[in-house]
């Protein structure tokens, strides 16, 4: 079915609650956002001309227009292609010129880096700001009849945060989103017409996922008035609404629990966190803190939301006699999805052999689009190949490593730096650590560490290094410890360890 069904759904059972906030202040009741969704889609194919399947972009950030020009995108059967708000405006180019978008639509603050796009680029036909007469004049025509779609055709077009290289389009089809939508479901939390979700990280990507279900259940979906993350105003927001969930990354999860009240709002449902490593120190501050309300989640833009999960009761169960090891798991795999751990020819290993996570569902991407030889090395045999290593327990608990190009090899023997990464980050000066692997003549890599010290801290290379031979094997300690004020990092927190090699180049070379 067309994914657009959701909220039609929902305009019908729950037409008079609130649909979109933002902070307090209701934009749209389920009704109003259903009637402007099709006046909007009226607009798209009969006022813009666009076809079956052009697509159009979405430049915002979070404010409640994104769920309406998504939702009226697949009314119209178009494909949407959100796209992250703090992006440069020759990424921005670059993406759109790759989708081969006909339209835009930009939030405000975004209209400076785009405006210009549409007289350089021979697709691109307007850019349409949230706040202009033009765009409220998309919501006054007639209401378009909900387009049909195939189940395979595209929906979403998922731009990878391209860690390395230029970012991929992964194409995420009507079929992909409703099977995400259910396992949240299944595997995530009921959701009832009461609840809230707070969308504080990017709607372009976890965040508007996770809108889906919510939707689809006519929960309010509740768009913070600051526009940049805030922990004062989320714990504020709880208190403001029922039922409260979020999607939220690791470094928000630790800033929530640093800035938390001394009693947590009952209001607070679940906090569902992934996208980058949660180091187990964090996360048992957390759940200290916060309580029993958090869930992992591992998946790839290329499987949205939906590889493995970490349940609120795997997190609450300190009795279990493997409870540390699965707080240092990304747990099980979904219910929607079967994942593999292979080798590099592609056998499946036994449970503490470590190797490629691969998985295969109806969630898992059509492939890359417009790009067919990078399709063919991700999707093989009907199973999409993530690059993450990692291995099952006895359980059938999945622990996550390291991407596999980050894997250091040294003396023939494997390294995996996030092992490292969680012993060095027990030191109390020590904040943020990176580690990664340098060519060395004689052991083919050796290992590095770059350590970011809390403030007004301090500690030496000798100190780490006795954390690291009192807790690990002598060969996988860092030969090199380099202290830096911060680490670089994507729009999602994610350490960019390509750049992360080039800061390390340069002092080295500093160095000598």
């Amino acid at each position: 079915m067309n994914i657009a069904a959701l909220l039609e759904k929902s305009a019908i059972q729950h037409g008079d609650r609130p649909a979109l906030t933002v902070h307090d202040q209701v934009h749209a009741s389920y009704r109003e956002f259903a009637q402007s969704v099709r006046a909007m889609a009226f607009s798209l194919r009969h006022r813009l001309d666009l076809k079956t399947g052009d697509r159009v972009a979405i430049a915002m950030s979070n404010r409640p227009e994104f769920f309406e020009t998504l939702f009226a995108i697949w009314h119209a059967g178009l494909i949407g292609v959100p796209l992250n708000a703090k992006l440069h405006s020759k990424e921005f180019e670059y993406i759109l010129s790759d989708a081969q978008a006909r339209l835009c639509f930009a939030s405000p603050d975004l209209m400076a880096s785009l405006a210009h796009l549409p007289a350089q680029m021979t697709e691109l036909e307007r850019v349409i700001a949230t706040d202009s007469a033009d765009y409220r004049a998309l919501m006054m025509d007639d209401e378009l009849a909900m387009t049909d779609v195939s189940p395979t055709d595209p929906a979403w077009l998922f731009y990878t945060s391209g860690t390395t290289g230029r970012p991929k389009g992964a194409t995420l089809t009507h079929r992909n989103l409703l099977a995400m939508t259910l396992s949240y479901f299944s595997d995530i939390d009921p959701i009832d017409a009461d609840d809230s979700i707070i969308h504080a990280a990017p709607m372009s990507h976890g965040s508007g996922l996770y809108g889906l279900p919510h939707i689809a259940k006519g929960a309010n979906n509740v768009v913070p008035a600051n526009a940049h993350f805030d922990p004062a105003e989320i714990w504020q927001l709880v208190t403001l609404h029922r039922g409260v969930t979020m999607f939220a990354a690791p470094t928000m999860v630790k800033r929530l629990t640093e800035n938390a009240p001394a009693t947590i709002p009952a209001h607070l449902k679940t906090i569902i966190y992934g996208g980058a490593p949660m180091y187990r120190a964090d996360l048992e501050r957390a759940l200290e803190v916060i309580g029993p309300r958090l869930v992992q989640i591992y998946g790839q833009g290329e499987s949205p939301m939906t590889i493995t999960a970490l349940s609120r009761k795997d997190h609450a169960d300190r009795h279990h006699p493997r409870y540390q090891d699965r707080l240092g798991s990304v747990g099980l795999p979904r219910t929607d999805v079967e994942v593999r751990i292979v080798d590099s020819d592609g056998v499946p290993l036994a449970p503490g052999e470590m190797g490629e996570i691969t998985v295969r569902g109806d969630v898992v991407m059509a492939g890359y689009w417009n790009k067919p030889q990078a399709t063919d090395a991700a999707l093989r045999d009907g199973w999409l190949h993530t690059g993450d290593m990692g291995c099952f327990d006895a359980d059938g608990f999945v622990t996550l490593m390291d991407r596999s190009k980050d894997l250091i090899i040294s003396g023939g023997s494997n390294i995996y730096p996030r092992e490292i990464e969680e012993i060095l980050l027990r030191h109390p000066a020590v904040i943020q650590v990176s580690v990664v692997g340098t060519p060395d003549p004689e052991w083919g890599e050796e290992v590095v560490a770059l350590v970011v010290l809390a403030p007004g801290a301090s500690t030496c290379a000798e100190a780490l290094d006795a954390l690291c031979l009192a807790n690990i094997a002598r060969f996988k300690r860092p030969k090199r410890y380099h202290f830096v004020d911060a680490l670089p990092t994507n729009n999602y927190g994610k350490v960019l360890k390509t750049e992360l090699r080039e800061l390390l180049s340069q002092l080295d070379t500093t160095a000598h």
